[in-house]
């Protein structure tokens, strides 16, 4: 019989722990790389020559002026505001338990996953019911949300209250007719998720370039002509932004949100960054698509008619914002009908899937699969009834 010491056993679990260590550095390395690859291919395809290169600096010109600036200055006016007044919405909940589930809809609603991970924090630490967290995650249409504003201000107007409404109606349906025990480990988003801290160079850098691309974003809002105003100009801040951002997410340890902790512009920077690259790829995709196949989209599209609603319910189903940009991307080209966008805004969480599965799973599977019910029958009731409407 092999009998080991002590010091044996912990210089062992040691080494093991060192191993694993290791082996994360070089997972964290590899995925470096590869984003780094990401940045260097956006520079090829922006100095290709032709019609391919001249759609994708249109491309990125487009979604960097139209939807990152739009991004940061939404997100700027929220956290800004957030640590000036010191405000703590998990307490606010608690002290509102009348008002929890409009509250936490309203949340939800807000562009971007933050809202709804606030609320489900807060469920974990018996602050909200369940139904605040099936509110939330219907209302919330994720990092989709800050493209349809905008690109398309007029149908935002409309589609985000509708979620909302679906937030609140299922939330109180479920706290009223639903049992569901509360068993998930309390979680608080301070300590969990990692801290940035002070302000960095590249937030500054960040800043200087996304003030300008606002600016070009309100002259193409106002319908002015960027190329005729400022000649080549527009395209190499979005340009610039655009691998900026593309360079500060490749070396970010954030995955979907920020640290409270963070300075304002830190988490700026870092959630416009994230939002950026999703947008970019959703654009690429659909254009390139388009511009490199004979495929006509749209008729394959019409061939499943009744199921593209449905399709896009189901779509909002898989986490993260990637899949829920490129079905707004495929609406505001006029490929699929309003009764599908607003189909996908109501079942998809975004990004807010990730974080919530993480601090509470049961209930975000559970809140997921009920807010299936108020998608499919608002999107089918709009398919049925008003076929052409938002088009």
């Amino acid at each position: 019989m092999e009998i080991y010491s002590f010091s044996t056993i912990f210089l062992a679990n040691d080494n093991h722990y060192q191993v694993e260590e290791l082996r994360e550095s070089f997972k964290l390395i590899y995925s470096i790389r590869k984003k780094y690859f990401v940045a260097l291919l956006l520079l090829v395809l922006t100095a290709l020559p032709g019609d391919l290169g001249e759609l994708t600096r249109a491309l990125v010109t487009d979604a960097y002026v139209q939807v990152s600036a739009f991004v940061a200055i939404t997100l700027s006016i929220f956290y800004f505001s957030e640590s000036k007044f010191n405000f703590n919405v998990g307490n606010f909940l608690k002290e509102s338990s009348n008002f929890q589930i409009p509250i936490a809809a309203v949340l939800g609603a807000t562009p971007g996953c933050g809202g709804a991970v606030v609320v489900v924090a807060a469920y974990t630490s018996g602050n909200v019911s369940f139904g605040a967290v099936i509110a939330t995650l219907t209302a919330t249409m994720g990092d989709a949300a800050f493209l349809l504003i905008a690109v398309r201000p007029d149908i935002a107007i409309l589609v985000l209250p509708l979620t909302l409404i679906a937030g609140i109606i299922t939330g109180y349906f479920a706290d009223n007719f639903l049992t569901f025990s509360h068993k998930e480990k309390a979680i608080n988003l301070k300590n969990e998720v990692p801290i940035i801290g002070e302000n960095r160079k590249r937030d500054i850098l960040f800043a200087s370039l996304i003030i300008p691309g606002f600016g070009l974003g309100v002259l193409q809002l106002l319908q002015y002509d960027l190329e005729e105003l400022f000649g080549i100009f527009p395209q190499l801040i979005a340009i610039f932004g655009m691998v900026t951002s593309i360079l500060i997410w490749s070396n970010s340890k954030i995955k979907t949100m920020t640290n409270p902790k963070d300075k304002p512009l830190v988490r700026v920077t870092e959630e416009t960054s994230f939002i950026a690259i999703w947008v970019l790829a959703a654009y690429l995709a659909y254009d390139y698509l388009i511009f490199l196949t004979p495929l006509d989209l749209k008729m394959m599209l019409e061939t499943i008619g009744i199921l593209i609603p449905l399709l896009a319910i189901i779509i909002g189903f898989i986490p993260g914002c990637g899949p829920q940009i490129l079905v707004t991307t495929l609406f505001i080209n006029g490929m699929i009908p309003f009764s599908a966008l607003l189909g996908n805004a109501i079942s998809n969480d975004g990004d807010a899937l990730f974080p919530a599965i993480a601090i509470a799973p049961r209930a975000a599977i559970l809140a997921t699969f009920y807010s299936a019910i108020p998608a499919f029958l608002m999107a089918y009731t709009l398919y049925f009834l008003f076929p052409l409407f938002g088009q």
